[in-house]
C-alpha cells in the first residue's frame, strides 16, 4: 500500500478539522486548510468533496461557511478513510479483501510471496483500523501544547495560551492518553 498525495491530504484535512473542532473552531474554510497544508485550494476542494461523499465531512454555505466533521471523531477510523480514498490496503491484489484478483502464480495456496503479503496486509489493516481520528487529534494536540505551537488556521488575534490551554477542561477526553502512535503490542487499555 502506498498512500497517494490525495490520500495524504485527505487524512491531514481530517486531522486539521478535528484539531479545529477541539479548539472551538468547528468550521474551517477550504482556503484556511489549503494555506496550512500549502496546496492548491481547488485540489483540496476536490478532496473535501470526496470526503463529503463518504460522509466524513459536511459543508456549510455562506460567508461564515466552510467544512466541518460530519460524525464524531471516535467513529472515523483511519483504515476506512484510506480504503475509501485509495482502495484496498493490500500490497498485491491476490491478498485483498475488498479488491481481490487472481495473480499469475500457478499455485496461489502455496505461494510464499502471497503468504508474506497477506501478513503485511493484515498488519497494516489491524493498525489502521485501530486508530481513530480522535486518537490522532489527541496526540497532535498534546505535542502542539508541549511545544507551544499554535495551529496555522487559528487567527493570530487569538492568543496561543487561550487556544492551547487545558485549564478548566480535561486535556484529553477519551479512553486513554497516547504519547505517540505506538505498536499495538505495546499499547495498554485503561
Amino acid at each position: 500500500m502506498k498512500l497517494s498525495k490525495r490520500g495524504e491530504y485527505a487524512l491531514r484535512a481530517l486531522i486539521d478539522l478535528g484539531i479545529a473542532q477541539e479548539l472551538g473552531f468547528p468550521i474551517l474554510q477550504a482556503s484556511e486548510l489549503a494555506m496550512k497544508e500549502k496546496l492548491p485550494v481547488k485540489f483540496l476542494e476536490q478532496i473535501l468533496a470526496q470526503l463529503k461523499l463518504g460522509g466524513y465531512v459536511k459543508s456549510t454555505r455562506g460567508k461564515l461557511g466552510g467544512y466541518s466533521l460530519a460524525k464524531p471523531m471516535r467513529r472515523i477510523k483511519f483504515g476506512l478513510v484510506i480504503r475509501f480514498i485509495e482502495g484496498p490496503l493490500a500490497p498485491i491484489r491476490c491478498v485483498s479483501q475488498t479488491g481481490y484478483a487472481r495473480c499469475s502464480c500457478p499455485d496461489e495456496v502455496h505461494c510464499g510471496l502471497r503468504m508474506l503479503m497477506l501478513d503485511v496486509r493484515n498488519a497494516i489493516a489491524k493498525l489502521l483500523d485501530r486508530y481513530t481520528l480522535k486518537d490522532i487529534v489527541e496526540i497532535t494536540l498534546r505535542k502542539l501544547r508541549r511545544d507551544k505551537v499554535t495551529p496555522a488556521f487559528i487567527p493570530s488575534s487569538i492568543g496561543l495560551q487561550s487556544v492551547l490551554s487545558t485549564k478548566g477542561r480535561p486535556a484529553f477526553r477519551g479512553r486513554r492518553k497516547l504519547n505517540s502512535v505506538e505498536p499495538i503490542s505495546v499499547r495498554r487499555r485503561k
